[in-house]
């Protein structure tokens, strides 16, 4: 349930233009100067894995498109950018700033008014699928959806780290994966209302002197339950059934590997995966 406020900080302008891509640093961001943030080599095993969460492969999935009914319309891309929710139209946007003829560019007035309405009516976007499997072999359009990943959703996960005074990478790989399918709004399902309940239940943060450990596992806890019970009656199904998810962190931190020391086997839908993958 992705925030809204993608959409009201693109209408108003207070994203900038000028993200990182592929030659950014995605070790960086709100609170790396804190040693938060992902090596390099953290960072390729987080996507990779997330990549399986989302696309059931480690192969980062630019060109993928698809309806799935969840009420958030088309998702797409490496990070399920959704038509309802105003972080694909973000991408579109800025895409379209830097190659203007693109087969995205024609669905900019009507992804406006759909992140607008938060919709998830899919009128109006016929061919978008196509259109969006064709640009994923852009890399001008990959490095975009790499710049909105990181400021939508690596680098808020980074500042919430840093906030809460999390220090290991699994820690911020829980919260980076949250981000991503829930959102950072207010939403009761969001990130934010995850993180609130779990200090609520430990009676602190590892920043006010809670043990990180307890309070990860009861993170992960809570959000297991979100996915299994999730508020919006649309997106219940499609949540339930990626539960597998929760579970896949949970087992690298039941292996005590909360420093994601490689090599990490994953199987959340019942295909395994070592991580990382060359």
């Amino acid at each position: 349930m992705k925030n809204f406020a993608v959409y009201l900080c693109l209408l108003f302008g207070l994203l900038g233009c000028n993200g990182g891509g592929d030659s950014e640093d995605n070790t960086t961001g709100p609170g790396s100067q804190a040693g938060i943030a992902f090596t390099q080599e953290q960072r390729i095993i987080a996507d990779q894995i997330i990549s399986v969460f989302e696309n059931d492969t480690p192969a980062i999935q630019y060109g993928y498109a698809e309806n799935l009914h969840d009420g958030r319309g088309i998702t797409a891309g490496r990070a399920g950018f959704t038509s309802a929710t105003g972080d694909m139209l973000l991408v579109v946007e800025r895409y379209t700033q830097r190659v203007p003829n693109n087969p995205l560019a024609r669905y900019l007035s009507r992804l406006r008014e759909l992140a607008r309405d938060q919709s998830d009516s899919t009128v109006g976007l016929e061919g978008l699928e196509t259109a969006w499997r064709e640009a994923g072999n852009d890399q001008v359009f990959r490095d975009v959806q790499d710049e909105v990943v990181n400021e939508e959703y690596y680098h808020p996960a980074v500042q919430h780290c840093q906030e809460l005074g999390l220090s290991f990478p699994l820690s911020l790989l829980n919260l980076y994966d949250t981000c991503i399918q829930h959102g950072d709004g207010d939403d009761p399902d969001g990130l934010p209302a995850i993180i609130s309940r779990t200090t609520a239940r430990v009676g602190g943060t590892p920043k006010t002197g809670s043990d990180e450990r307890v309070w990860l596992r009861e993170f992960m806890n809570i959000r297991r339950s979100v996915l299994l019970h999730a508020s919006n009656e649309e997106t219940r199904e499609e949540w339930m059934a990626s539960v597998g998810r929760a579970d896949t962190l949970m087992a690298i931190f039941e292996n005590d590997n909360v420093m994601l020391t490689p090599p990490i086997v994953i199987n959340p839908y019942g295909t395994t995966f070592t991580i990382p993958v060359e």
